[in-house]
C-alpha cells in the first residue's frame, strides 16, 4: 500500500530514472498549470533550459518544492498519459504504483504529440469515411445507414477454405493466420464485390474506437496513387505516411515518427487496389530499402513495407482483384469476398427501401427472378439496380425492375440513363407517364461520347486517373462533372499539381470504353475486337517481378501488377451493346449500317471462340464417367458471359456445338450465381449429355435455379463447396428425378440439413444410374441419415457414398449398417467424423459380415473404442471383399488393436488397416510388427 507522503521521496530516489525517460515536458507542464500547481512564470523559467534533461530536472525541483500533493500529481500525469511516457511502464511496476487519494480524481489531459496525432488521424478518417461514394456529387449517404456485411471466406496457404468470418474484427484477428512471419492480410475478390467499402468500414470503425485493434495510427492509401509518381520521384516512409495522410501538429522534436519507429506494431496500413498499380520502368534487381529515412521511388517504399523490410511489425491490409498473384510468404492470411448471401441481400434491400410498400414490390420482383438476384449478390450491381430503381420510380409512373432477361449491360445502361437524365430532364414536379430511354440517350449523346472517349484513352494505357487537361481534351466541361460518371480524387498528386479524377468504378470505365468502340465511326468492325486479344488464354502464368512478391522473367514492358479484368468487362459490355435487344436504342446514336457491320464481326468471333479455347486445352480420361475430361480456364467463363450478353440464340447454339469434350471441369473458376445464366444459355443447346463439375465456386441457391434447363443434359452434377441450402436440393430433386440421367451427384460442404437429405434420398431411389454421391461436411444428423441409408439400401447402382463430417451419430451408423447388408454394388463408404461411438461401430462391424461388395471403408475421426474391436475382428474373419479399413483418430488401444491383429490372420483380401492417431504406445506397437498390413504411422 502506497502512502501519499512517499511521493516526494520517490521523486528523490528515482530522480535519474525520470530524467532519463521523461522526454515530453509539455504534457507535464500543461497539466500542472491547468490544475493550479504551477503558473506561467514557472513555465517560462523551465523552458529557458537548453536541453530536455535540464527541463526535467527543473520540473522535479519545482514540484518537490510545491509539496507532496504536487509530487503525487506529477507522477499521476506520467502514469495516465500512457503514450507520452511508455518507457516508464516497467518503472511503475517496480514502485507498485497506486494514485494518492488526494489527486486520483484530478483530470489528466494527454497533450503529447503522439496522442494528439492519433486523435487527429481518427478525426480525419472519421470525416473521410462518414459518407459512401455516391453516383451524384450532390447526394450523400451515410456509411452507417447503408453498409451491409458481405460473405468473407477464409483460405489457408494451400487455397483450402477455412469457412467464413463472422465480423470485421475477425479480419485483423488470429483466425486463419498461416504465416506468423508475414504482416500482410490479403483481401481479394471480383470487381464490385465490396473490397473498397469494406476497407472504408474498417477505417470508420477505427476512427470511432469500435475496431478491435491496438493500432494507434491508421494510414490509408489507394494504390492508384503510385501511378501518379514519376520515375524520378523519391520519398521516404515518413514522407509517404505524413504527406499522404496528415502531418502531426506541434511536434518539433519529431516524437510521433520516433514513436512509430519504436513501436511499429501500433501502425495499421490499408492499401486498396494493388492490381491497379501501373509501372513504366524496369524494376528488376531493385535494391531493398530498410532505412525509414532513405528516399527512394514510392513503389519501392510500398514493396518494402509489404515485405516487412520497412516498419517491421506493422499490420497491412491489401486488397486486389481476383487473379492477382502474391506469394504466400508475404501473406499472413487470405480473405476472399463472396458478395451478398440471400440474407445479406434482404438486409441491404431493406436499407434501400425503408417503406414497406416499396420493399414488398422489389422483393416480389427479386423472388420471381433468380438471375436478377444473382446480379444483386454483387454489392456494386445491387447498388446500381436499387438506386436506379428508386430514381426512375420517382420520375415515372409504374416503373418496375427489368424482366428476367436482364444482363449486366442492361444494368449499366440503366445507370447511364439516370446520369444522362440529370442534364436532359425537363422542368416540372409531376411524374411522367412514359419513359423514353432513346430520347434520354439522344439528348445526352455529346456528353456520353466525351466520357466514352476519356474512358477508352485511359483503358488503352491502363490509366485510371485523369487530370483536368485530360478532361478538357475530350471535350468535358465543369458542368459535365456533375453528371456522375467521374468523381474527384484526393491524395494522388504527389507533386502539388491540380485536381485529378477517376471513374466511379472500374466497371463503369469499361462500359464507357465499350460504348466508344461502338459509337466511334473511325473504329472499324475488326478493331472493336482488339481487347479480346489481351484476354486470350496464355499458358505461361505471369507473376509479379518483385522479389518478395514472386519474381518472374517478365518482359520489360510487362506490367506485373495488371490483371486483365478491365479488358474482360469491356468485351462483355461490347457484346451487350451490340446485342439485337439494344439495336433499337443504338440506331438512334449511330448509323444502322455501321452497327450491323460491328455486330457481324463480333458474332463471327464469338461463334468460334469456345471451340478454339477448348481445342487448346489438354484432355485426360474421366474417373466419373467414360469419355474425355477438360479443365477449362477462367477465360472460358468470360466467353460464356459475353455470349449471354449478346442474347443471341444463334451464337449460343454454335458455341454449344463447339463443345466436344464429354466432361467440363469448371471448379475453382470463381463462378457467381449470375454466371449460371450464362452457362445455361449455352449448355441447354448442347445436343449430347454432358458432365459438369462446378465444385468450389460461389453459385448459391440462385445459381442452381438458373441452371434448371441444363439439368436435362447433365450426367455429372457437382456443386461441392457452393453455399447451397435445402432450397437448391428441392430444385435438384425435382429436375434430376424428372430426367433420370444423373450418374454423379457432388454436394460436399454446403448447408444441407435433414430436410435436404430426405430429398437427396428421393434422388437416390428414383435415379437408376446414380453411382456416386458426395454429401460430406453438411448439417445432416441421424434423421437425415436414416432416409439416405434406406434409399441406398434400395439402390442397385450406387457404389460410392461420402458422408464425412456430418453428425449422424450411432443411430445413423446403425441405419447405414442395415444398408450395407447384402448390398450388391456399394464399394466405397465414408462415415468419418460423424460422432460414431462403439455402439455404432459394432453395428457396422456386424453388417460387414453380411457384405460382399464394400472395398474401402472410412471411419476416421470417430469415437470407436475397444468395445467394437472384437466385432471388427470377427468381421475380418468372414469378410472377403474389404481391402482398406481406415480407423485413424479413434479410441482404440493395444487391446483393440490385438482383436484386429487376430482377425487379419484369417483374412487374405484386406491390404491395410490404418490405426494412426489411436492411443497405442510405441512399446505396444512392437507386438504387432509381424503384421505388415496394420499401420500405426
Amino acid at each position: 500500500m502506497m502512502d501519499g507522503t512517499l511521493f516526494l521521496r520517490i521523486l528523490t530516489k528515482h530522480r535519474e530514472v525520470l530524467v532519463e525517460h521523461v522526454k515530453n515536458t509539455q504534457c507535464v507542464l500543461d497539466n500542472l498549470k491547468s490544475n493550479g500547481f504551477i503558473c506561467n512564470e514557472d513555465i517560462e523559467i523551465i523552458q529557458r533550459s537548453a536541453t530536455k534533461t535540464d527541463q526535467v530536472r527543473k520540473i522535479l525541483e519545482l514540484v518537490q518544492s510545491k509539496g507532496e500533493e504536487a509530487c503525487a500529481y506529477f507522477i499521476h500525469i506520467l502514469h495516465e498519459a500512457y503514450d507520452a511516457y511508455v518507457d516508464l511502464r516497467p518503472w511503475f511496476d517496480t514502485i507498485q504504483y497506486k494514485p494518492a487519494e488526494s489527486i486520483k480524481d484530478l483530470p489528466v489531459i494527454n497533450t503529447d504529440p503522439i496522442s494528439k496525432y492519433s486523435e487527429k488521424l481518427r478525426s480525419e478518417l472519421g470525416r473521410d469515411t462518414r459518407f459512401l461514394t455516391s453516383y451524384s456529387q450532390r447526394e450523400e449517404t451515410l456509411l452507417d445507414e447503408l453498409y451491409t456485411d458481405t460473405q468473407m471466406e477464409l483460405f489457408n496457404d494451400k487455397g483450402e477454405s477455412l469457412g467464413y468470418l463472422e465480423s470485421l474484427d475477425d479480419i485483423l484477428g488470429e483466425q486463419g493466420v498461416f504465416n506468423q512471419e508475414a504482416e500482410t492480410i490479403f483481401i481479394t475478390g471480383d470487381a464490385g464485390v465490396g473490397k473498397s467499402i469494406l476497407l472504408q468500414k474498417l477505417q470508420n470503425l477505427w476512427s470511432k474506437r469500435e475496431l478491435n485493434t491496438r493500432a494507434k495510427f491508421f494510414f490509408k492509401f489507394r494504390c492508384r496513387m503510385f501511378s501518379a509518381f514519376k520515375e524520378t520521384d523519391e520519398i521516404s516512409v515518413k514522407d509517404l505516411i505524413f504527406k499522404h495522410n496528415c502531418y502531426p501538429d506541434g511536434d518539433p522534436d519529431n516524437e510521433v515518427f520516433r514513436y512509430i519507429l519504436r513501436f511499429p506494431e501500433t501502425v495499421l496500413f490499408t492499401f486498396d487496389g494493388y492490381d491497379e498499380i501501373q509501372m513504366d520502368f524496369d524494376m528488376d534487381n531493385v535494391p531493398e530499402v530498410v532505412s525509414p529515412e532513405e528516399k527512394t521511388h514510392p513503389l519501392l517504399v510500398l514493396m518494402n513495407l509489404l515485405c516487412g523490410k520497412l516498419l517491421r511489425g506493422s499490420r497491412k491490409v491489401l486488397t486486389a482483384r481476383t487473379g492477382t498473384e502474391i506469394q504466400s510468404r508475404v501473406i499472413q492470411k487470405k480473405v476472399v469476398l463472396r458478395g451478398f448471401s440471400p440474407d445479406h441481400l434482404k438486409r441491404y434491400m431493406a436499407l434501400h427501401f425503408p417503406k414497406q410498400e416499396h420493399k414488398e414490390v422489389v422483393s416480389v420482383q427479386l423472388d420471381a427472378n433468380p438471375h436478377l438476384c444473382g446480379l444483386c449478390s454483387i454489392p456494386l450491381f445491387s447498388w446500381i439496380i436499387f438506386k436506379s430503381f428508386k430514381h426512375l420510380q420517382s420520375m415515372y409512373d409504374n416503373y418496375e425492375l427489368p424482366d428476367s432477361c436482364i444482363t449486366l449491360t442492361n444494368v449499366f445502361l440503366l445507370l447511364s440513363e439516370v446520369f444522362l437524365g440529370r442534364i436532359t430532364k425537363r422542368p416540372g414536379l409531376l411524374k411522367r407517364s412514359t419513359r423514353s430511354t432513346a430520347e434520354t440517350f439522344r439528348a445526352g449523346l455529346k456528353t456520353l461520347v466525351a466520357f466514352a472517349k476519356l474512358a477508352i484513352l485511359g483503358l488503352e494505357k491502363s490509366n485510371f486517373i485523369y487530370s483536368e487537361e485530360d478532361l478538357t481534351s475530350c471535350g468535358l466541361s465543369e458542368e459535365d462533372l456533375q453528371v456522375g460518371f467521374l468523381r474527384p480524387v484526393s491524395h494522388y498528386d504527389a507533386c502539388g499539381g491540380g485536381a485529378t479524377f477517376e471513374f466511379l468504378h472500374l466497371t463503369l470505365q469499361a462500359f464507357l470504353t465499350a460504348f466508344s468502340l461502338v459509337l466511334d465511326s473511325d473504329i472499324s468492325p475488326n478493331e472493336i475486337l482488339k481487347f479480346f486479344a489481351k484476354c486470350e488464354y496464355n499458358k505461361s502464368s505471369r507473376l509479379s517481378c518483385f522479389s518478395c512478391l514472386g519474381r518472374s522473367s517478365c518482359a520489360r514492358d510487362t506490367d506485373p501488377f495488371q490483371t486483365n479484368e478491365h479488358f474482360q468487362f469491356t468485351n462483355l459490355f461490347l457484346c451487350g451493346l451490340l446485342s439485337k435487344s439494344n439495336a433499337a436504342l443504338l440506331e438512334h446514336l449511330i448509323s444502322p449500317l455501321s452497327l450491323k457491320k460491328k455486330h457481324v464481326s463480333l458474332k463471327s468471333y464469338l461463334s468460334t471462340s469456345v471451340k478454339t479455347h477448348l481445342r487448346g486445352l489438354p484432355r485426360y480420361p474421366s474417373t466419373d464417367i467414360k469419355g474425355s475430361k477438360v479443365h477449362v480456364m477462367p477465360n472460358f467463363l468470360w466467353t460464356l458471359r459475353c455470349i449471354f450478353e449478346t442474347h443471341s440464340e444463334d451464337v449460343a447454339r454454335l458455341t454449344a456445338k463447339g463443345i466436344s469434350a464429354d466432361y467440363i471441369k469448371l471448379a475453382y473458376c470463381n463462378i457467381y450465381s449470375a454466371d449460371c445464366s450464362a452457362l445455361n444459355f449455352v449448355l441447354h443447346h448442347h445436343k449430347k449429355s454432358l458432365a459438369v463439375d462446378l465444385d468450389n465456386n460461389n453459385i448459391s441457391d440462385y445459381g442452381v435455379k438458373q441452371l434448371v434447363p441444363s439439368f436435362s443434359k447433365m450426367t455429372v452434377v457437382r456443386f461441392c463447396v457452393n453455399q447451397l441450402t435445402d432450397s437448391s436440393i428441392e430444385v435438384l430433386s425435382r429436375e434430376l428425378i424428372r430426367h433420370k440421367i444423373v450418374r454423379v451427384l457432388g454436394l460436399y460442404k454446403n448447408h444441407i440439413t435433414d430436410v435436404g437429405a430426405k430429398m437427396v434420398a428421393q434422388i437416390i431411389e428414383e435415379c437408376p444410374h446414380l453411382m456416386t454421391l458426395k454429401l460430406g461436411s453438411n448439417h445432416i444428423t441421424s434423421v437425415g441419415a436414416k432416409f439416405l441409408a434406406q434409399a441406398i439400401q434400395k439402390s442397385k447402382s450406387i457404389f460410392d457414398v461420402g458422408m464425412w463430417g456430418n453428425s449422424i451419430g450411432d443411430e445413423g451408423a446403425e441405419a447405414f449398417a442395415e444398408a450395407l447388408k447384402n448390398h450388391p454394388k456399394l464399394t466405397n463408404l465414408s462415415l468419418s467424423a460423424n460422432g460414431i461411438s462403439s455402439r455404432g461401430g459394432r453395428s457396422l462391424a456386424r453388417a460387414l459380415k453380411e457384405n460382399s461388395s464394400l472395398h474401402i471403408f472410412w471411419l476416421i475421426q470417430n469415437q470407436i473404442s475397444d468395445d467394437a474391436a472384437s466385432d471388427l475382428g470377427e468381421a475380418l474373419r468372414s469378410n472377403s471383399a474389404l481391402t482398406h479399413l481406415l480407423l485413424i483418430d479413434n479410441q482404440l488401444t493395444a487391446r483393440g488393436a490385438k482383436h484386429l491383429f487376430e482377425g487379419l490372420a484369417s483374412n487374405t483380401t484386406i491390404k491395410e488397416i490404418i490405426l494412426k492417431g489411436n492411443p497405442v504406445s510405441e512399446e505396444e506397437k512392437k507386438q504387432f510388427e509381424s503384421e505388415k498390413r496394420l499401420y500405426f504411422h
